[in-house]
């Protein structure tokens, strides 16, 4: 493990502020106007004498393989493998990050650490592990972006496939760097209410709702999930408006509905009701949603994918696991109709 600086690299998208030492970053939607000698609100971006450095590059906290059913992603290389990184810090601070011990690390105990690991043995590792996808997870990949840019450019020369696990809070600007590297995106629509990203998240709704939009535009697959909090986003009327927003744009988006557990600084909310998961499950196809998923909740029959016109079973899943799939390519085995999946290529809906 290495202490801060030792991966610093010059960052992109900034400029300097009105001619000055400050300097305009646009990452993100934070729009972080930084001092020389201060960071962003990411914890990861130091002005440096009027630079902006970027202290995660080739730096990642966990490098490791997952199923890709883990990021959630349930209708992109169904059943393949991802190879995943992390660097510390986040954008967010949010008081119920399953990852906080990593996410908040600048924040909560002031130090940047990680283990060094060029973008090309990132891509080997993923080759060697025989992994189909490369994924940028657990914290935020915008905040790492330079060096996850790095490693998608190497990846999508190799065959490898880019997925960002992201909370939305790029800019277009961002968005536009890393088009065509990026293939498939799970995006963390927390709420679809303002005052909840102000108070549980320290940001705003719409740039992560301009975000779904944009990467839909891009032929990126998009998935979306929802961690359900009870007593915070779980009204009726919330799920309905977030499920709408979601049909409008392409009701094949798949929506994922989790299970909250207390953790971090929200530990005095009792875990989720699977009745409330179920519920939410409910209203996603009620409000017009062709694939809605249960997560958090092993062995949910709604953890599978079904047909959408015959109703049978073509993905079945536990967990984090395909069991069976009763695929002829892309379509259901019983009637033929034509299911969204990314197996080869790009994709998108």
């Amino acid at each position: 493990m290495t202490d801060q600086g030792t991966s610093a690299a010059t960052a992109a998208l900034w400029e300097s502020f009105r001619g000055g030492p400050v300097v305009h970053c646009y990452l993100c939607a934070h729009h972080c106007r930084v001092a020389p000698g201060d960071r962003g609100l990411c914890g990861v971006r130091e002005n440096r004498e009027g630079v902006l450095y970027t202290l995660t590059y080739a730096c990642p906290i966990s490098a490791g393989i997952d199923p890709i059913e883990k990021k959630p992603l349930f209708h992109f290389l169904p059943g393949s493998s991802s190879f995943s990184i992390a660097t510390v810090g986040c954008n967010f601070v949010c008081l119920f990050c399953q990852n906080a011990d990593i996410s908040q690390m600048p924040r909560d105990q002031g130090v940047v650490r990680g283990m060094h690991m060029e973008p090309r043995e990132v891509v080997e590792r993923a080759l060697a592990g025989r992994c189909r996808s490369i994924s940028y997870t657990y914290t935020e990949p915008t905040i790492y972006f330079e060096f996850a840019d790095a490693c998608a450019r190497l990846a999508d020369a190799a065959g490898l496939k880019n997925v960002f696990v992201t909370n939305g809070y790029m800019t277009r600007q961002a968005l536009e760097a890393i088009d065509g590297r990026l293939h498939a995106a799970n995006v963390d629509l927390k709420s679809f209410s303002d005052d909840f990203y102000r108070r549980m998240v320290g940001a705003r709704l719409k740039p992560v709702l301009d975000s779904i939009r944009r990467l839909v535009a891009m032929g990126v697959w998009v998935e979306v999930t929802t961690l359900l909090i009870p007593g915070e986003n779980d009204s009726e009327d919330e799920l309905r408006r977030l499920a709408g927003f979601l049909v409008d744009l392409d009701p094949n988006v798949p929506w994922h509905v989790s299970r909250f557990h207390p953790t971090y600084r929200l530990r005095d909310v009792p875990p989720t009701p699977v009745a409330s998961v179920r519920r939410a499950v409910a209203i996603g196809y009620e409000m017009g949603l062709r694939y809605v998923y249960a997560g958090n909740v092993p062995g949910e029959p709604s953890e599978s994918t079904r047909c959408p016109k015959c109703g049978h079973l073509v993905i079945e899943r536990r967990g984090f696991m395909v069991e069976r799939m009763r695929l002829d390519g892309d379509r259901c085995r019983d009637c033929g109709t034509t299911i969204p999946l990314v197996l080869e290529g790009k994709g998108g809906h």
